[in-house]
């Protein structure tokens, strides 16, 4: 019988590019998510039978262990960028984080993946950050052989970043941005996915690996070059932390007062917090480089996806890009 992996998450944006590379590798594969009437869309990654969704709440014990049940590897995709309901930092990216591993060493599982984050510090200002931090301590407290993947910002057809900003052109002429100095290293999502499945198959040594694209640039840049891939003019404006940080606490005053009702996706303290530091690679960190994989570049990708945000008319190189489509 093909061996089976458990990926907790493996409906999200990085979890099914994990889902169907395992898939391509002949494994089966257990999707373990909140809703899998929501995640059926991963089950043609394979054939039948071979990949399946599971319902599963990271935070409790028998949940997390019945999904892993049987499994020879598990990897840990689940994250969140913003507070909602009980799915607070520390359930989720410290403590859920912990609960896999700690569960997985019981079950005697032989190898995990956790995707953490640049930036995970204990001693960080911003709470993602600190529980991003403890929960890979979680991790190696209990699988100590475990891989570690700390992404830089991700991008690709489903990204929450380059997705986000060009939806606002649309709507408004200007692009104001918070941290337009901060630097990025935007790193493709299937490439994360390739250096997860070294992972799981044992082909990559313990350890953390900090992952970025070959170009590290700000924030202003990589806005400017997303409105050349997409044909609009808009005037990028820099806000300033402290008006930046006003709004902040607005718009997380508003949720509280709401009973959540009012989410703020759009920006909260914390993630004002985080927005002061470049997010890169650090100089002695192990990356792809020690994974043997070449991350892709921006401009190979982002015309495939972002080219819908285009004015009317505008579709030029469309067929170039569709014939080039990953798979």
């Amino acid at each position: 019988m093909s061996k089976l992996v458990t990926i907790y998450g493996g409906s999200g944006f990085v979890g099914r590019y994990i889902a169907r590379r395992m898939a391509n590798e002949g494994w089966r594969v257990r999707v373990a998510v909140r809703r899998p009437n929501e995640a059926m869309f991963v089950k043609p990654y394979g054939v039948v039978g071979q990949v399946e969704p599971v319902l599963c709440n990271i935070r409790d014990d028998a949940s997390v262990a019945l999904a892993m049940r049987g499994a020879d590897a598990v990897v840990n995709c689940v994250g969140v960028l913003n507070e909602l309901g009980k799915n607070e930092f520390d359930a989720v990216q410290a403590d859920g984080a912990e609960r896999i591993a700690r569960l997985a060493a019981a079950q005697r599982i032989a190898r995990m993946v956790h995707i953490s984050a640049i930036g995970a510090d204990a001693e960080a200002a911003s709470e993602y950050a600190q529980t991003k931090a403890h929960g890979e301590a979680g991790v190696l407290a209990h699988m100590p052989d475990a891989v570690i993947l700390r992404p830089s910002v991700i991008f690709g057809t489903e990204d929450q970043f380059f997705n986000r900003f060009a939806g606002m052109t649309r709507m408004a002429p200007v692009l104001p941005l918070v941290g337009a100095g901060t630097k990025f290293q935007p790193v493709y999502v299937d490439d994360i996915a390739k250096a997860a499945v070294k992972g799981v198959l044992g082909q990559a040594e313990a350890g953390v690996y900090e992952l970025g694209g070959p170009e590290v640039k700000t924030f202003r840049a990589l806005m400017q070059q997303m409105l050349a891939v997409i044909h609009r003019h808009r005037v990028i404006i820099g806000m300033p932390f402290w008006v930046a940080r006003i709004m902040a606490g607005m718009l997380d005053i508003l949720k509280f007062v709401s009973f959540q009702l009012f989410p703020n996706h759009i920006l909260t303290r914390d993630q004002l917090k985080n927005l002061r530091h470049d997010n890169v690679v650090s100089e002695d960190a192990k990356t792809f480089e020690d994974l043997g994989i070449e991350p892709t570049t921006l401009e190979s990708v982002l015309p495939e996806y972002l080219w819908k945000f285009r004015p009317s008319g505008q579709y030029d190189d469309i067929q170039n890009s569709a014939g080039n489509l990953r798979t």
